[in-house]
């Protein structure tokens, strides 16, 4: 009997000293400033972007998006990029956009245009919604899972168009504006946080997929709005 409740004893303090570490820690972490968008249409982020994302990454209050597809139809190699994934960010989930929502106007040729959760009718202006159709009965209940409402949301792609785009999905979806940073396209990135997802010198290259972390969508199991 003394050693069990010995044993617990030592297991309840373990249990506070590890809460209060937590605890400690983010009281320790530097204050996000507020969202502040730049004056480019993107809009990408005046203090927390490709800059400056070295000092923001895995935090606890924060989670991370890499809108971007492994393996893009975009020609994106027409203006110098690269259409495949080679690399991303430490914490960073990649969300690829256009199966979350259709896709504005691109600069490049060869867009996705297949299975997506929802359609979008997009303005005149980047990131301006006219109408928003889901196109299957969980699309929202999707949404809901991956993009948390409880902290600070850092959306990153590669040339900053998708991530551009999901910001303004998400805020007319519900989620608070203030709590949304879209923090650019890394593309531009010149850290050395990387992660890279090369495989080989091929061109295109091959994608470590397993290096990804990667929200998968299966859309052969989702139930379509009958329309």
């Amino acid at each position: 009997m003394k050693k069990t409740t010995a044993l617990l004893c030592i297991l309840l303090c373990v249990v506070w000293c590890t809460a209060c570490e937590s605890s400690q820690k983010q009281s320790r972490l530097a204050k996000l400033p507020p969202p502040e968008r730049d004056g480019s249409p993107f809009g990408i982020d005046v203090n927390i972007n490709m800059t400056t994302i070295d000092n923001w990454l895995e935090r606890p209050d924060v989670a991370y998006f890499d809108m971007r597809m492994l393996y893009d139809p975009a020609d994106f190699c027409a203006i110098g990029q690269a259409s495949n994934l080679t690399r991303t960010l430490p914490g960073f989930r990649i969300v690829p956009f256009p199966l979350i929502a259709s896709l504005g106007v691109m600069p490049v040729d060869g867009a996705y245009d297949d299975k997506k959760l929802f359609d979008v009718v997009w303005g005149a202006n980047l990131g301006e919604i006219l109408e928003v159709t889901p196109n299957y009965l969980e699309s929202k209940t999707i949404l809901d899972d991956i993009f948390p409402k409880n902290k600070a949301i850092f959306l990153m792609c590669g040339g900053a168009g998708y991530a551009a785009l999901a910001r303004s999905l998400l805020i007319h979806m519900g989620w608070d504006k203030n709590l949304i940073y879209h923090v650019g396209g890394n593309w531009f990135y010149e850290g050395n946080k990387s992660i890279s997802l090369t495989i080989s010198n091929d061109n295109p290259p091959r994608i470590a997929t397993w290096r990804a972390n990667y929200v998968f969508i299966d859309f052969e199991h989702l139930k379509p709005v009958r329309k």
